[in-house]
């Protein structure tokens, strides 16, 4: 199991999105600042910035923790074509086209806090 912890703005939309989108199942949301969420072996770690101990608290020397960026992590998908149409039907937001990379096909989209996830179809093994 590998856990990724993602700021977001709002826990209530993130669980909206991860768990209509890209599929995720809710394992636990016991205040309003955090939830947890899996998807085959990822378990993915929401947490809205407030001063409530845990990830969503900032740092001693007064960082405060916020969505965005770019590290991400990545979803395999089967047929990348047919996952962004489903998705842009669905009105989620992009951030680039289908780009073609060395060991197959991406695209990023973006959670409700613009927190990027790639959709990554590798290229078939000869």
């Amino acid at each position: 199991m590998v856990t990724v912890r993602y700021i977001v703005h709002d826990v209530d939309e993130a669980i909206a999105f991860y768990t209509g989108q890209p599929g995720f199942s809710p394992i636990m949301h016991p205040t309003p600042t955090f939830a947890m969420l899996s998807r085959d072996n990822l378990r993915l770690v929401l947490s809205a910035p407030s001063n409530q101990a845990g990830g969503g608290r900032s740092t001693p020397d007064g960082r405060k923790p916020e969505p965005g960026g770019w590290n991400r992590f990545s979803i395999e998908v089967s047929d990348i074509s047919s996952e962004v149409e489903r998705l842009r039907e669905a009105g989620v937001r992009f951030r680039n086209d289908i780009v073609l990379g060395v060991g197959g096909r991406q695209i990023l989209i973006d959670d409700p806090s613009g927190n990027p996830v790639e959709l990554f179809e590798p290229t078939p093994r000869a």
